[in-house]
Order: C-alpha cells, then sequence, then structure tokens
C-alpha cells in the first residue's frame, strides 16, 4: 500500500456488518467548514460504502479505483457537538433531493428542511444529519423522479403519479443508515421528521428514539399541493409543535383550488 496512507487515514474507517457478504464501511471524521449566507459552522463529516465481508482496510483502499464509485451515490453524516457522548442528541435521517437541496426547487419543502434542521441541530448543540443518497424521489431515483414531475404536471398528486410508474408509494430503506448511526452513537436520540415511517423503521430496529420534532414551514403555492398530499396519504404529522404557522396549517388544511 502507498506510504502516504498512514495510520491518520486508517484509524478513521470503521467497518460494521450489514449482511453474511458485505460490511459498511464508514469513514470520517473529516473537519467540514459550511458557510450558507449568514449561517457558517464546522460539522465533523463522514461517509460510507458497502465493501466485501473480509475485506481490510488497507485492500479496500487499494481497490478504491477499480470500484467506479463516481458511477454510484454515497451517503453523508454531518455531525455537530459531542455526538458520542451526549445525553440529548437529535437526529435528522434526509432523503437526497437534487432539485430541492442543490437546485432550491419549490415543488418539494426537502431544501428547507435541510437547511433548517442544520441550524436546529447547531443550536441545540449536539446532533447529526444523515444525508441519504439513494432516496431520490422517494426510493424510484432521479431519472424516474423526472417523469413522475411531468405526471404531476399533468394532474396527479405524487402518489398517484409514482403509482402510474409501477412503483409504490415509498421505497425507502434506513437499514443501512441506522447501522452506521449505531457505529456513531450508543444512546438514544430525538429524530425531527413529519414522517411516522421513519420513527416505526427505528422502533423496528429496536432503536432507541425518545421523541421526535416535526419539521414544517417554507409552505408556498408551489408545493402547497405536494404537503398536502403527504399529511393526507403518508400520514405526515402535522402538529402545533412542528413549526408551522397558523396561515400554513390553515393552507395545509384547505383543499386545492
Amino acid at each position: 500500500m502507498n506510504m502516504k496512507i498512514n495510520d491518520t487515514v486508517l484509524n478513521k474507517i470503521q467497518f460494521t456488518k450489514r449482511n453474511e457478504k458485505e460490511n459498511i464501511s464508514v469513514v470520517g471524521p473529516v473537519r467540514l467548514p459550511i458557510k450558507q449566507g449568514d449561517f457558517e459552522v464546522t460539522f465533523q463529516w463522514y461517509s460510507w460504502q458497502e465493501v466485501a465481508a473480509g475485506l481490510s482496510k488497507e485492500q479496500m483502499i487499494e481497490q478504491l479505483p477499480q470500484m467506479n464509485l463516481a458511477f454510484g451515490q454515497q451517503s453523508s453524516v454531518l455531525v455537530y457537538g459531542d455526538f458520542k457522548n451526549a445525553d440529548d442528541a437529535i437526529v435528522r435521517m434526509h432523503s437526497i433531493c437534487h432539485t430541492g437541496d442543490i437546485f432550491g426547487s419549490q415543488r418539494c419543502d426537502c431544501g428547507y428542511q435541510l437547511h433548517e434542521s442544520m441550524k436546529m441541530i447547531v443550536e441545540h448543540g449536539c446532533g447529526a444529519i444523515f444525508y441519504l443518497a439513494n432516496h431520490e424521489g422517494r426510493g424510484i431515483g432521479l431519472f424516474s423522479k423526472s417523469i413522475a414531475y411531468l405526471l404531476q404536471e399533468d394532474g396527479m398528486d405524487t402518489v398517484e403519479a409514482n403509482h402510474a410508474l409501477g412503483f409504490e408509494d415509498d421505497t425507502r430503506s434506513y437499514e443501512d443508515a441506522i447501522k452506521v448511526l449505531e457505529v456513531l452513537r450508543k444512546k438514544p436520540i430525538t429524530l425531527i421528521t413529519n414522517n411516522p415511517n421513519k420513527l416505526k423503521a427505528m422502533e423496528a430496529h429496536g432503536l432507541s428514539v425518545d421523541k421526535h420534532i416535526p419539521l414544517w414551514g417554507g409552505v408556498t403555492e408551489t408545493n402547497q399541493f405536494y404537503l398536502e398530499t403527504k399529511v393526507k396519504k403518508a400520514g405526515h404529522i402535522l402538529t402545533e409543535k412542528g413549526g408551522v404557522d397558523s396561515e400554513e396549517r390553515s393552507v395545509l388544511h384547505e383543499p386545492r383550488a
């Protein structure tokens, strides 16, 4: 192995079992300074990748040029504070949204939720954002999502569009993210989510979730129908505690014109 790959690097790689044939390799922390307008903070960044069981750290690094990782997607974790040891930590399991997170699309509330979660974690003093790269369009992928958007422009809601393309409502899995969470923290967490399925996934895995914090905001004319659908068809939690002001709540409860 290249002598430049020293123990400093190797000590920041951890393996955890994924299944009988694969491990998950977690790399980090990496110091990641972030600036978004007036919001400026340094997170500790982790990334993970599935690798063959039995592979050593050195062997994995040697195989990187042959793994063609640029043609796939890898997930990330942004950690703030003493995430391993703090008694109280908040966590956001955030599904990738290419259009909302990168371009600032107003067809959804994903970008708002991502950036607001970052601020909430910093204000809280301890937490983590899991950025889940294989969750685009609730698991259908970016290309399929673009076609689903065309169907929505023709009058379907987001659930109907997925069904029309032969997909289920939601095909996302949180299993790998939960395994990585258990590498980084053993104590209970508070989940930032409106989605009851995320809470069920944590509970099914035996993970201790003390409570959850709903996160609503930024309701606009262009994402109102999408948010209504999440509440009415996916059972997303809409509460006073969730940060929706009275005007936004009334909009979400009103039928679409």
